[in-house]
């Protein structure tokens, strides 16, 4: 029997549900100190397509996120659900990385990582809903790309049949292996943590994690590379390697209390209209 190597990018981000005033940097970062942070929800489902890999044809699942020690959090769920190996890149000098440096640095991480047959990830994180960097990640490299992923019809030997969404309909595709896969949350429902897995994982951390005075154990550190370890060029990375720029951040607040309420008539949808259009939400 055939088995798959996935490797699943994960992201921990700003819960964006609960935005406020100071939810942005003055120099267009998201201030993520001012947000709870929370599992992007389409990479769970991600790791959940990932996982249904393992279970239906064998293999193991590998996770890759990049952030702050702090990501390590998500680091740990995967592993409560039944990832195989988890590793953080994390590095002061990929700060202010958009979707071209971080596609790199994934990349690269990939590709240490060595050989694989399917790379998931979500189809886009919510604290920026570009879809950007998927489809950049399978660019760089060079393995063709399935996005918008509903279902794993089947595996067998280096090709996979696959069922996407198309927005108002779907197809079904064919892709030679190894690809890139973007998941939608719709493709499934992930899995809850599993007891015994917590229990086996509850005490791995990245060596960041560990405070002054404290030890780790080597059997719980979780994999940290830095952008040395994956042999990332420092002129693709952070801020030297993103050619976005913020133009201008505009901070929008509602002032109006109450409501309109607007007869079901063609009279009625008439004076909606206008007032969208004076308030520039139309025209």
């Amino acid at each position: 029997m055939a088995s798959y190597r996935s490797i699943v990018l994960v992201k921990q981000v700003p819960d964006t549900s609960n935005v406020t005033g100071n939810a942005m940097n003055e120099n267009g970062t998201v201030n993520r100190a001012a947000l709870p942070a929370i599992f992007n929800p389409e990479d769970l489902s991600a790791l959940e397509a990932a996982l249904e890999i393992k279970d239906r044809f064998g293999g193991e699942v590998v996770v890759i996120s990049m952030g702050p020690p702090k990501a390590a959090d998500i680091l740990r769920d995967c592993l409560y659900r039944g990832a195989d190996r988890a590793i953080l890149i994390t590095d002061r000098r990929a700060a202010g990385s958009d979707t071209l440096a971080t596609s790199y640095i994934l990349a690269q991480a990939v590709k240490t990582v060595g050989d694989f047959d399917f790379v998931f990830c979500g189809r886009q994180a919510i604290d920026g809903d570009t879809a950007q960097t998927g489809p950049q990640t399978a660019e760089k490299l060079g393995v063709p790309q399935i996005a918008y992923l509903l279902e794993i019809i089947d595996v067998q030997g280096k090709s996979a049949t696959l069922k996407r969404s198309l927005g108002n309909g779907w197809e079904i595709v064919r892709t030679q292996l190894p690809a890139l896969v973007t998941v939608v949350e719709a493709a499934n429902e992930p899995r809850p943590q599993a007891a015994i897995k917590m229990m086996r994982n509850k005490h791995k951390r990245v060596p960041l994690e560990v405070k002054e005075g404290e030890t780790l154990d080597p059997k719980d550190a979780l994999e940290q590379w830095s952008l040395d370890d994956i042999n990332a060029d420092l002129n693709r990375c952070g801020f030297a390697g993103s050619p976005t720029k913020v133009h201008k951040i505009k901070s929008i607040v509602l002032k109006k209390e109450g409501f309109v309420q607007i007869e079901p008539t063609e009279e009625g949808v008439r004076k909606l209209v206008a007032e969208l259009v004076n308030d520039s939400a139309l025209g």
